[in-house]
Parts: structure tokens; C-alpha cells; sequence
């Protein structure tokens, strides 16, 4: 058995002024995974394509990669960026020979020119092979439309938010097509929209009601009921026709059922459609809140969670109205990460471990799409740490998977260590702090740039949550944002939606 495996994933936000060019898709910022290196690179790690490896292998397949192209969340990805893209993952396959194709894709992809960049793919793909069985992970903040699971055999979702189920979900499509291809089941597959844009910040499974929609999905794939049956909470901040929540469900054989599930996911979802609002505070009350939470001790932090400016959701990681507003109220012994700044970087390299520096941080990238944008921070500090960023991951997201950050430093006020980093990366494991001097459990106060990820591995050091609203494009008042092409009505852009 031979089975090509590919990887094309990016999350939209069409807000975000971060653009997406080639060089994005890139790891370590300059060569694209491909081939024999990026199997080895993905080997025995919690990613899609680490999952994939592990059934296609077990299996006793033979395994070839085309590219393992993946970036971070930003603009819409460069069109001729994508172009070269499809170009290999389609020349690999137009090679023959393969009994099954196997893609990590996300599918909240929005590329220059047109919405659906996995939808495209797909269908140019299937231009020269249109019988090859395909089986595809997918982010659980997928748009979901149609091509994206019509042309696929099955496809399954991410059941956990955080994605800690990366490399389960891949697995979980790729036995399902396993069985297939030894003619033990026939996919077929439902899918559906609801009219509502879930705000990120309410799409935890942690907590009500994605908790519980995704139990329905795990429940009914352990019962035999489904193949595979997925909730798309979808990802809202991107102005597209088909944004928002969605559900597809796989059955062996039994399309009404797999209607009847998608049915009731779509249902249940809107019942709860107003527990997907978030309503933030005003930033001076969060911080305040935080300082006196702070103030009362305790043995682990308060994280503060500057979560209008995620990286991870499209934020150009930064914005300062969060950190200026922590140095304006006195808060000490706080480790702040971060802020993308190249140019600050650089100056605290150049002035050296050890050296005194003020400068200017943050509030470089304009952001059109917003009223406002953010402003550059003058701050003094010690240059404490410098790092070249790059570590392997011990646990989280995805564990085993080598990180790059780019060089990065760390800068002590006094009150406030901060993170300067060269490259967008949310925040999200205790890795990140350990290998720049930081031990995040001592800090009084954690105050990170993330929204949900976090938790999987820096949840278990908070004592207490504040979440701070300053400035970025990942804003909950979806009033500030321009929705022209998103479909109308939808809640809760249109608070009288019928469901």
C-alpha cells in the first residue's frame, strides 16, 4: 500500500494587516518542509501529520510527503505563494500509484483572489486524480463549504480546544479510510451550517456549550453510531461567505442518519447561540482586578490574557495598551510575553546581556481594519536574556515538535520582564518561558498574549484569570470590524437571526 501524505494549513483573519507570503509556510522562517525531512521532522510528535505517520506506518504502508506547509494565522495567504503550493501537492499526486492521500489542511484558509483555499485545492486536485481515496484533518475553527468535504472520502475535525487532539483527529480520518479501502465501510458524509459566528474567546471546551457539543461528536463516533462527526465552531474573524459554525457527519452507509446528527448539533448550537458572545470589561478594571488578585499572594500566578492581540487568531503581536496599562497601575513581578518587535530585538542584542536600554516597543504594524491602532511603548530595561528561540516541545498542543521562535531577548524594567520575540508566536507552553530564564510558576503575574491555548499547558500554573481587552484585530466588539461579504443575517451581527 503506498499513501502520500501533504500538509497546507493557515488561518485567515482577513482583518490582520500581517502578511502571508511563501516565506510564512516555512518553520525555522527560510526552508519548506518536504519529503523525507518533514516525515522525520513530524515523527512521533502530537501533530495531524505525526498521526497520520502513525496509522499509515502501523498499517505497514509505504509513505511519501509532498510539502508540510504551515503558518501562522494572518492576512490572506499570497496568491502565488498558494499557486506553488497546489502546484507540488497536485505533481506529486498526478505520479500514480497511490492507494490513499492523506492532508493536513485547517480550513479556515482565505488566499488572494478567492475564500475557499481548501476548496481549491481540492478541486485541483481532484482535476488529475478524481478517484483516489482522500482523507483529511481539519482545525475546529474551519468555514466550513462544500467542496472542502464533498471532494474529500471523509474528514474529521479537532474534538479540543485547546488542539490537543491534533495528531487523534488525523488518526481517526485515516483509519476511517483505512476501512474503506479493505471495504469494511462506505463513507458517507452530511454537513450543515448554522447562521452564527462564535466568538473564539467563548469556543473553550472547557466549558459550556462546546463542552458539550463536542461530547456528542466523541459519543457517537465511539458508539459506531458515526465514522467521524464534527462541530466547527469556525473562525470568526475573517469576512467570507461561509464563516462561522458548521457540523459534518460521516456514517457508514446511512446518509439520513448522518443528516439527522448534523441536525442536532446545528440545533443544540443555536439553543446556545448567546453562551458564543464574550463581553469584555474595560481594560483599567481588568488590570486592577489583576494587581488586587496579585496583591492577596498566593502559590502560583495570575494570568492576564491580552487576547484582542493573539497572534494564534491573526494579532500582530504588537499592541501595548495591555502592558503600557500593567506598568501605568504598578503591577510588579510580572513576566509579560510579548511583544514582536524585529528592530527592538536587535537593539537589545546589540547593546548586550547585562546593558541598560530605552527604546521603543511595539505599535509598528498600522491596522487599517480597526478605528484605531496601537502606539509604540517607551520603556527602560535591563537586557536579561538573549535566546535563539528555538526548543522542543514537552507537552500541550503538540508535544515532541521543534519550535522557532527566532531570537529573542528578554527585558527587565524592574516591575516587568518582558518578551521581545522577531517572530508572531503565541504563548502557550511553560517551555517558552523556562528557555529565556523565566520560571513561570514563581511569577506573581503571567500576562500573555493568547486566548485559549494556553491552557493545555500553562492552565495548571493559574491561580486566577483576568481577561484584558486593549487593541488588535481578534476584537470581540465585532461592531469595530466591517463585514461586507459574510452572509447575512448572522448572529450575533444581526441579533434577530432566526436560526
Amino acid at each position: 500500500m503506498r499513501i502520500l501524505i501533504a500538509g497546507l494549513s493557515h488561518e485567515t483573519n482577513t482583518f490582520s494587516p500581517v502578511p502571508t507570503p511563501r516565506e510564512r509556510f516555512c518553520r525555522d522562517g527560510k526552508t519548506l518542509l518536504e519529503g523525507k525531512a518533514a516525515l522525520e521532522f513530524f515523527r512521533n510528535t502530537g501533530t495531524c501529520i505525526g498521526g497520520f505517520l502513525k496509522v499509515a506506518e502501523a498499517a505497514g504502508a509505504e509513505v511519501a510527503c509532498s510539502i508540510a506547509a504551515h503558518a501562522p494565522p494572518s492576512g490572506a495567504v499570497q496568491r502565488a505563494a498558494y499557486d506553488g503550493f497546489c502546484e507540488r501537492i497536485c505533481t506529486d499526486v498526478a505520479k500514480g500509484g497511490w492507494n490513499a492521500i492523506l492532508l493536513d489542511l485547517h480550513g479556515a484558509m482565505v488566499v488572494e483572489g478567492f475564500e475557499d483555499g481548501e476548496g481549491e485545492l481540492l478541486r485541483r486536485l481532484r482535476a488529475v486524480d478524481a478517484t483516489t481515496p482522500v482523507a483529511i484533518a481539519y482545525d475546529m475553527h474551519a468555514n466550513i463549504y462544500p467542496d472542502m468535504v464533498e471532494r474529500a472520502t471523509v474528514t474529521a475535525g479537532y474534538h479540543t480546544y485547546p488542539h490537543v487532539d491534533q495528531g487523534e483527529t488525523a488518526a481517526r480520518a485515516a483509519a476511517v479510510l483505512l476501512r474503506a479501502l479493505q471495504g469494511e465501510v462506505t463513507p458517507v458524509t452530511a454537513w450543515g451550517r448554522a447562521p452564527m459566528l462564535p466568538h473564539v474567546m467563548a469556543q473553550g471546551t472547557h466549558a459550556f456549550p462546546n463542552k458539550e457539543l463536542q461530547a456528542m461528536c466523541r459519543g457517537w463516533e465511539e458508539s459506531g453510531k458515526a465514522l467521524t462527526a464534527s462541530l466547527y465552531v469556525g473562525f470568526p474573524h475573517a469576512d467570507i461567505e461561509g464563516a462561522g459554525l458548521s457540523a459534518v457527519v460521516t456514517t457508514d452507509g446511512d446518509k439520513p442518519a448522518a443528516e439527522a446528527m448534523v441536525q442536532e448539533l446545528l440545533d443544540f448550537a443555536w439553543k446556545a447561540r448567546e453562551s458564543f458572545v464574550f463581553r469584555p470589561e474595560p481594560l483599567t478594571d481588568s488590570v486592577a482586578r489583576a494587581k488586587a488578585m496579585a496583591a492577596q499572594g498566593g502559590d502560583l500566578p495570575v494570568v492576564m490574557l491580552d487576547h484582542y492581540d493573539n497572534c494564534a487568531s491573526g494579532g500582530t503581536m504588537d499592541t501595548t495598551e495591555v502592558l503600557a496599562e500593567i506598568l501605568r497601575q504598578g503591577l510588579t513581578d510580572v513576566a509579560f510575553f510579548g511583544i514582536c518587535d524585529p528592530a527592538a530585538v536587535a537593539a537589545c542584542i546589540k547593546a548586550g546581556p547585562g546593558a541598560e536600554i530605552t527604546l521603543d516597543i511595539g505599535g509598528k504594524l498600522p491596522m487599517p481594519a480597526l478605528p484605531q491602532s496601537s502606539k509604540p511603548l517607551t520603556v527602560t530595561g535591563t537586557v536579561k536574556t538573549i535566546s535563539s528561540g528555538t526548543f522542543v516541545t514537552k507537552a500541550g498542543l503538540s508535544p515532541g515538535l521543534k519550535v522557532f521562535m527566532g531570537p529573542t531577548v528578554v527585558l527587565d524594567t524592574g516591575a516587568v520582564e518582558i518578551v521581545l520575540v522577531t517572530r508572531q508566536i503565541e504563548p502557550v507552553s511553560p517551555d517558552m518561558f523556562r528557555i529565556l530564564g523565566i520560571e513561570p510558576r514563581d511569577k506573581k503575574v503571567l500576562a500573555i498574549k493568547s486566548r485559549v491555548h494556553w491552557r493545555a499547558a500553562l492552565g495548571p500554573l493559574a491561580r486566577e484569570i483576568v481577561e484584558c481587552a486593549g487593541i488588535g484585530v481578534c476584537t470581540s466588539d465585532y461592531g469595530q470590524l466591517k463585514f461586507e461579504k459574510v452572509r447575512r443575517p448572522i448572529y450575533p451581527l444581526d441579533p434577530g437571526t432566526n436560526g
